[in-house]
Formats: C-alpha cells, structure tokens, sequence
C-alpha cells in the first residue's frame, strides 16, 4: 500500500473502500469482504447510513483498531457547533470506535463554521485524528482554512479522468491539504468505461479501464476510495500497485479532462434547493 502523509503528520492510505449508497443490509458483508482484499481504508457518512455496518465489519474482522483508516462526514442536518458536537459522539458509537480516524464537513452548507469548531474540539480531544472538508469548492476552502485554527487535512471532491480539479487542487498544494477524489467512476457517465483512450491504454498493460483510471489519480496523488459491492470488483479496483502509467500516458488522460463537473455545481441555485430539501 502507498500512503500519503496529512499536513498533522498522520498517514493515511492512498487508496481505500468507499460505500456510498451500499444499502445498510449489505455494508458489514461488503466491509468484511473488502477487508479481507486487504482494503484498510473505509470512507463512509452519516448521510450514507451505514456506519453501524462499517463499525460491525471492522469489529469482527479480528484486526487491530489501529490497522484501519475511518473516514466518515457530517451532514447538513447536523451542521453547527452543538449538533455536531453530538453527531460525532453518535458516529463514534456507530463505528464502534473510540476515535476517528479523518472527520470531514460533507456539504459547504448550514452553519459549517460551527461544525468545523465542533470537529477542532474533537480533535485536540483525542476523538479524530485529522479533519478537514468535502465538496468545497475554492472560494469556501479558501476561505475556512484560513479562519481556522486547525487546517483542513484533506479535501474531498469529484474527481476522474473527466473532471481532474486542476484549478481546485493547485489550491489545495498550496495550503497544504490533501485532495481526496469521490467518484473516481463517475457512475459510468460520459461512456467511462468504453472510453477509447484509456482502453488502449489498459490493454498495453493487461489492465482494465477502471485500473488505468484509477492508477492515473493514484500517479497524480489523488487519494481514491473506490466503491463496488461484488468481490471481483474490489479485487480489480485494489490491484493497482503491480503496474505504472508511463509520462506520454499521463499526458494522454490529462487531456481527457473537461473542467466541469459530471453531477453538480453548488453555483446552480436549483443544486442548492436540492440539497438543502435534504435536511
């Protein structure tokens, strides 16, 4: 496994288990599954409502707390200081853990200032060892790390072969904190996975397009957290490390890249109604 290190000096894993929208009834056997691939890094939300399956998972696995990497959010319903401060006492209970590994803001909405000072308690507590943001575009991650007292560790945001946050992530380099892609498929938009490019790219190496696109995030230092909920899958996705994306290569998906996001933009007032119709 590659990892990277957070601007607090935690380690954390470059590639990881994702489980949004995994059903609750399926996530402990997916988890479990992953586990035994040899995933160690699981990302989940308190949107997804799964955190008691990746909290059972992890608890029978038989492994030491410390060999796992939790990511979980908290959402806009719990945003402000006071809900969030008890949002993560329940995430913690969920998980079965005593602290977290990466708590993120998930939506740049509601009373985020609030919660990030929430998180900042927590984490001078003990309770999480890095925090950070999600979906924060420029403007908002500019500004809350600069008013905030503990950095933004990481930042999680759309990010494939299509959308590569160029922009987003030179700001990102430059205050020191890690981007972290979702949707690194983007759901199979765009003909993703016929896409012409990289399935030459894939069969010169004997790899798959979802490896090719995948190990393109991981050379451009995107932590990835991909998600499937069948075995091969999770085999596939976690069998990355055995091959390399030469420089015309990465040269060639680079050019792939759109710019625009292939699911939401926070500027469309009708986005803004849809996620605030959430809560």
């Amino acid at each position: 496994m590659e990892y990277v290190t957070l601007n607090n000096g935690v380690k954390m894993p470059k590639l990881g288990y994702g489980v949004y929208q995994t059903p609750p009834e399926e996530t402990e056997r997916c988890v479990l599954e992953a586990i035994k691939v040899g995933y160690r890094s699981i990302d989940t939300a308190q949107a997804y409502g799964n955190e008691e399956g990746v909290g059972n998972a992890i608890a029978k696995s038989g492994l030491p707390r410390e060999e796992f990497f939790i990511t979980t959010k908290i959402w806009i319903s719990n945003s402000g200081y006071e809900k969030a401060k008890a949002s993560i006492e329940t995430s913690l209970k969920k998980l079965r853990t005593d602290y977290i590994d990466l708590l993120l803001i998930h939506q740049p909405f509601g009373d985020y200032y609030g919660t990030y000072l929430a998180m900042e308690e927590a984490y001078k507590a003990g309770k999480v060892r890095a925090i950070g943001v999600s979906n924060f575009y420029p403007d908002r991650f500019i500004d809350i790390q600069h008013f905030a007292e503990i950095k933004p560790a990481v930042n999680q945001v759309e990010t494939h072969v299509f959308c590569q946050q160029r922009i987003a992530n030179g700001y990102m380099k430059k205050y020191g904190t890690q981007i972290m892609s979702w949707g690194p498929f983007a759901e199979g938009r765009n003909d993703y996975f016929s896409n012409p490019v990289l399935k030459k790219i894939g069969e010169s190496h004997g790899k798959t397009v979802a490896q090719v696109a995948l190990r393109f995030l991981l050379q451009s230092d995107v932590v990835i957290i991909p998600k499937s909920t069948h075995l091969n899958r999770m085999e596939e996705n976690f069998n990355l490390f055995d091959f390399e994306l030469s420089d015309a290569e990465m040269t060639e998906i680079e050019a792939l890249d759109t710019g625009a996001s292939l699911f939401f933009s926070h500027q469309e007032p009708e986005i803004v109604e849809w996620f605030l119709s959430r809560v």
